[in-house]
């Protein structure tokens, strides 16, 4: 991925790292399309390194914001308590399947 900014005054197009934010006039590229970049006859391309290998944002990025995402909402850092009545039936993966501690799997609808 890559962020593609024209600057017309210049005839310059600056193809660089992917943006953290949106600006007016920049365009994010996939990468067959930056690596595939023409530009009109008489312009300028100055491609800057992309550090594709480098992830955009780091764990402690991703952890920072969920924690401020549940500090604006003001959820606890804990993760909520099940009712004593829930219990959990399967799990794959990230998902967990729960049901009412009284629920028969074999009498579900469609089956």
């Amino acid at each position: 991925m890559a962020t593609l900014t024209y600057a017309y005054a210049d005839s310059t197009a600056v193809l660089g790292p992917l943006a953290l934010r949106a600006e007016p006039g920049c365009y994010d590229l996939c990468r067959a399309h930056s690596q595939g970049l023409s530009v009109p006859r008489g312009w300028e391309v100055i491609r800057l390194p992309l550090d594709e290998d480098r992830p955009v944002h780091s764990a402690d990025d991703l952890m920072a914001l969920a924690d401020a995402v549940r500090q604006a909402a003001g959820l606890s850092e804990q993760a909520p308590q099940r009712p004593a009545n829930v219990v959990e039936v399967a799990r794959r993966g990230h998902l967990t399947l729960l049901a009412d501690a009284g629920y028969d799997a074999g009498h579900a609808p469609g089956r």
